[in-house]
């Protein structure tokens, strides 16, 4: 270890204490790889802030050393934004000490947090203040909100609530030279100039790192009324979404799709589940409605499925009695993340597309993707709802690393170039990260990419905030 690296590490300690430095290598490994094992990295230290002016402190020294930083919540991302280089020369720091709920304002409908509050303790502080963060996903037990914030996190509720951008009202940063911006207020309108709330969110670090944020919070659901139906086509389930939603408005919460193979595989390699219905479908939506009151929920929904069942929209339908029935439907649609990784090795494919585009889009890359003369089976699932698709391609267990690398080539360009060409975005929930950097700005127009880089720029002109991601 060089003299210098020992003074940076005697500074940080000197910041934050013996209890927020991981300089041991086994303590330190868990922060080092990506939840998939994508990617390995290599730091010589693991700083943990324990509040915003410590974390400033870090930045600063940082900043005045040109040390890069990879900022780092849950560690729960799909696309290596949180994972350092192998260089060894960059420093992660990890929010999750800071954990704090500190105010929660139930008369004006917001929340303000800690970065490093775990999504479910966010939900869980707002239920007991009788009031509801919408953000669900299936990692919510251990990704943070200040990466939810960074990546602009969706999950199941988007349809009804929207991203996490939609979702923040104020953020408190540290910018790359450590001075702290407070943009911690709950306002609804504020028209005094740039919406710097709106850089940072989907940033990924790369402009600095988020602390704390003042959260929307919505009345508590008491009702739910949840169904899954079967269909012969993808078409029939967006007309059925576009039913589904002028009959239950803005009671309609979350319309899930899996394809026939993604719920075979989950049925397959997930314990203690089984298929709601009789007879396997080409595809399948889980739908969910919720509202602060009865109000005939369960009848509604079963008007609109009951005139689908007669139209011939659907082929069959199944409807929840109770919550533990509801919670054996969501475990089938939460679980193709567990279940791929049983499987096989996945080329996957996060793409967001105008709903009206979704069928035709799906048909077309069925089709190239049977052209190609690799062994692969796509596992298309997504949220239906908002337009987005997890349209994966998944190939044997036993490929080689080149094989790996060679599919991964191919079909990255031939869903990303169909994606492009129907106006849709190459990544929808699980951001850019380094996974689809070198993409972004193949698929990026120039000027958007100018624009990007200019912002870049202006905050970090040390280049020192999550070097490789993103940009």
């Amino acid at each position: 270890m060089s003299d210098n690296t020992q003074d940076l590490i005697a500074q940080l300690r000197a910041i934050v204490g013996d209890a927020g430095l991981v300089t041991d290598a086994d303590a330190q490994a868990p922060y080092l790889k990506d939840w998939l094992g994508k990617w390995q990295g290599r730091v010589t230290v693991v700083v943990r802030p324990a509040d915003t002016a410590q974390t400033a402190e870090v930045v600063r020294l940082c900043h005045i050393t040109h040390t890069p930083i990879v900022a780092q919540g849950g560690n729960t991302g799909m696309s290596g934004g949180g994972t350092p280089d192998d260089s060894g020369a960059q420093v992660i720091l990890s929010t999750t000490r800071m954990n704090r709920i500190r105010e929660v304002d139930p008369l004006n409908n917001t929340m303000t947090v800690d970065a490093g509050v775990i999504l479910a303790n966010a939900q869980q502080a707002a239920r007991e203040a009788g009031r509801y963060f919408p953000l669900s996903l299936g990692a919510e037990g251990s990704c943070t909100v200040g990466g939810n914030l960074a990546t602009n996190a969706g999950g199941i509720a988007v349809l009804r609530f929207g991203n996490m951008r939609e979702l923040a009202l104020g953020l408190e940063v540290v910018l790359p030279d450590g001075r702290i911006w407070n943009g911690l207020r709950g306002l609804r309108k504020d028209n005094t100039g740039y919406d710097l709330r709106d850089l940072f969110i989907g940033s990924e670090g790369t402009l600095g790192v988020i602390t704390g944020a003042v959260l929307k919070l919505f009345a508590q659901p008491h009702a739910r009324a949840t169904a899954w139906v079967g269909a012969d086509t993808l078409e029939q389930l967006v007309e059925l979404l576009a039913r589904t939603r002028a009959r239950c408005g803005e009671r309609l919460v979350a319309f899930e799709m899996m394809s026939a193979a993604s719920l075979a595989l989950v049925l397959q390699h997930v314990a203690d589940t089984r298929a709601p219905l009789a007879q396997p479908a080409a595809f399948n939506a889980l739908i969910e409605l919720a509202d602060t009151e009865d109000g005939g929920l369960q009848a509604m929904l079963e008007d609109v499925l009951g005139q689908a069942l007669e139209d011939g929209l659907v082929n069959d339908a199944m409807f929840c009695a109770s919550q533990a029935q509801s919670a054996a439907l969501w475990k089938l649609r939460e679980g193709i993340s567990q279940a791929q990784v049983r499987a096989g090795k996945v080329v996957k494919h996060d793409i967001a597309l105008p709903i009206s585009s979704l069928a035709a889009f799906t048909q077309a890359a069925d089709a190239a993707i049977a052209g190609e003369d690799i062994s692969a089976e796509i596992i298309n699932f997504g949220h239906l709802g908002d337009g987005n698709l997890h349209f994966n391609v998944m190939i044997p267990l036993s490929s080689t690393y080149e094989e790996v690398k060679h599919a991964t080539a191919v079909f990255n360009r031939l869903v990303h170039d169909m994606v492009v060409r129907m106006n849709g975005s190459i990544s929808a929930e699980h951001g850019v990260g380094q996974l689809r950097r070198d993409e972004l700005r193949h698929y990026k127009q120039p000027l958007e990419m100018e624009l990007m880089l200019r912002i870049k720029q202006a905050f970090d002109p040390n280049l020192i905030m999550n070097p490789g991601k993103l940009l």
